[in-house]
């Protein structure tokens, strides 16, 4: 395997073997690039014209962290219609491995044979193969995860990326002979729209990329996600335990309603209680179309929001508070700020009900720092949940083409997320886009956890959790538990369980449960508490799923998450699963602690804290 780079400048001639149109691999650029330096960590190049590229492959733990930086040192424009983040060449694999994702349904492995999508190489060794994908947009992990594994059966080894990107990105596995090729970063011309223009002097850097290998997927993704570096707030260090109030009020948070749920909660040791969307809601219109203006709702907060967040902290715990602070919709006032919104062809970009905020923009920027950061400070927030729920597409005005315009926006709110951190040092902050498409690591380094998916009160929540293993740490990952108040146990311990695969969050009208099943929460919070390290820093060694459908889930799941002398088995049964092969898991373990059912039934839940024998 051999680290290079992949780049493409306007009026050089395109790649052979027929990819013109498929592919901007293999260009005149790319070939006529001269190695100027070879260092451990860098490879530079120069071009006949003027331009240096340096190749970053620095090497870190079981890593490799990758970037491309490009200088113009010419005395003229030039533009960029692709450069890689990272390129590799001479692999031989057989097996392509992505991860899927749409809403409420990330994280599925798609595993293709490379003849089954026609990888081949050709009798002749001539003619381009390449199966290139990526995502176009603001919604970075809205089909594909910035993830990709080729899997070489002969050697037993993965070699595997992730992007760290949270506009338009792309992969590229590709060949015009053998062996095989993978490069990745922005979304290029062809794909993404994009292009950039690098005056003289200038350079540009593309995002990064994380290289690894490992002797399974398990191993490659505990090594790429490992690597991942996120902005944990020093409160939630030791990962306490969320409730969040929307699947209680369903956008209708009342003081009334918050007192009711802060004295159930009293004592047990959950950390923050979170007011979500609503809070601002004027009479005449739904929470989702009065979003912008950020005016707490004198309806639902008649002496203003402070007195929610007084009474919660008077309960003993944090309050937090939901904003779309990145958008705007059709019921606010701020719908109508044009001059200051995203647009496309000289008119708002505008996705159903929402517009978009033009993050580079100073006027914004000073907006939302008084709207978001100043209402934080003011109301003595210590928690704050951002949301996403639409998409900008393909671009946007205001850059030399849609893609280049869509990245600085992108830039600029991840450049805002910062700020709340930094004027704001003890501020835990969640990321969430219609539960996880921002789940990809430049977002989730900027956080302290984020919503794994919107699939709250579905029986997939154990599904894609555990999938999501592969892509993000546990520790960072949200996961709901919408407690139903009719008693059922069954479904109490499905949903609890489902949460030591990552972040547990509570939700539901707990006020009204029965104090049996009330008490058998409490027993699962207590366990939670004592296992939480496992989750935060361990391996997970095993996922083992015989369910296909999200939808339709049938036999059961398995997960092992281990830590030195000590594990973590979270067991659920579907349709028809009953018996799973749990002495087969704790093999060369003891059961310490237990909570959960007897696994003899459809749609039952254990979860088992292990030590070594």
């Amino acid at each position: 395997m051999e680290f290079y780079a992949e780049i493409k400048i306007r009026g050089d001639a395109y790649g052979r073997g027929f990819s013109n149109g498929l592919s901007l691999t293999g260009s005149a650029t790319t070939n006529g690039l001269t190695v100027l330096e070879e260092r451990e960590d860098c490879t530079v190049y120069t071009d006949p014209r003027g331009y240096r590229l340096e190749a970053f492959h620095q090497k870190r733990g079981d890593v490799v962290d990758c970037k491309c930086v490009f200088y113009n040192h010419s005395q003229e424009p030039v533009t960029l219609e692709m450069l890689s983040s990272f390129a590799l060449r001479g692999l031989e694999g057989e097996n392509l491995y992505r991860i899927q994702s749409f809403w409420s349904a990330e994280g599925r492995v798609l595993r293709q044979n490379l003849l089954d999508l026609n990888l081949e190489v050709s009798w002749a060794k001539f003619g381009f193969r390449s199966e290139k994908f990526g995502q176009v947009g603001s919604m970075p992990v809205r089909k594909w995860f910035p993830f990709v594994a080729l899997e070489d059966p002969k050697t037993g080894t993965f070699t595997g990326a992730q992007l760290y990107c949270a506009s338009s990105w792309q992969m590229e596995l590709f060949r015009n002979g053998d062996p095989l090729q993978l490069c990745g970063g922005l979304a290029d011309r062809d794909f993404g729209h994009w292009c950039k223009t690098v005056q003289p002097g200038e350079s540009f850097e593309t995002p990064r990329a994380v290289v690894a290998q490992g002797d399974s997927l398990e191993q490659l993704c505990h090594r790429l996600v490992q690597a991942q570096t996120p902005r944990i707030a020093p409160v939630d260090r030791d990962m306490p335990i969320i409730f969040n109030e929307y699947c209680t009020t369903w956008g209708n948070p009342t003081l009334e309603n918050l007192t009711k749920t802060a004295k159930k909660l009293e004592g047990t040791g959950v950390r923050y209680l979170v007011i979500d969307a609503g809070w601002y809601k004027i009479p005449t219109a739904d929470w989702g179309t009065t979003i912008g203006d950020w005016n707490p709702s004198r309806e639902l907060f008649p002496n203003g929001i402070r007195e929610a967040t007084d009474m919660i902290r008077s309960y003993g715990m944090i309050p937090g508070l939901w904003f779309e602070m990145e958008v705007t919709a059709k019921d606010a006032q701020a719908y109508h700020q044009t001059e200051h919104l995203l647009k496309r062809d000289g008119v708002p970009l505008t996705v159903g009900p929402r517009r978009f905020w033009d993050m580079e923009d100073p006027w914004v920027q000073d907006y939302l720092s008084r709207k978001v950061i100043g209402l934080l400070r003011e109301n003595d927030f210590g928690y704050v949940k951002i949301d996403y729920n639409d998409a900008i597409g393909v671009g946007c005005d205001g850059a030399e083409s849609p893609g280049e315009g869509l990245r600085r926006k992108i830039c600029a709110s991840q450049d805002f997320f910062r700020k709340m951190a930094r004027e704001l040092p003890e501020l835990v902050i969640e990321n969430c886009s219609s539960g996880g498409h921002r789940l990809e690591p430049s977002m989730m380094e900027l956080v302290s956890q984020a919503s794994f998916s919107d699939a709250h009160e579905c029986t997939s929540i154990p599904v894609i959790a555990a999938n999501l293993h592969r892509v993000i740490r546990p520790e960072q990952s949200q996961i709901w538990a919408v407690l139903p108040k009719d008693g059922d146990i069954h479904r109490i311990h499905y949903l609890l369980a489902a949460t030591f695969l990552g972040r547990m969050c509570l939700s539901g009208e707990i006020y009204d449960m029965p104090e049996e099943q009330w008490q058998d929460v409490l027993s699962a919070m207590e366990l939670y508490r004592k296992v939480c390290g496992i989750i935060r820093d361990g391996y997970t060694r095993f996922v083992e799923c015989t369910a296909h459908s999200y939808n339709h889930l049938e036999g059961w799941q398995g997960v092992l998450r281990e830590k030195g002398d000590e594990a973590l088995l979270v067991v659920h049964t579907f349709a028809g699963g009953a018996h799973p092969p749990v002495e087969k898991w704790t093999e060369g373990y003891r059961v310490a602690e237990r909570y959960g059912d007897a696994l003899d039934g459809d749609f039952q839940a254990a979860v088992f804290r292990l030590e070594k024998i």
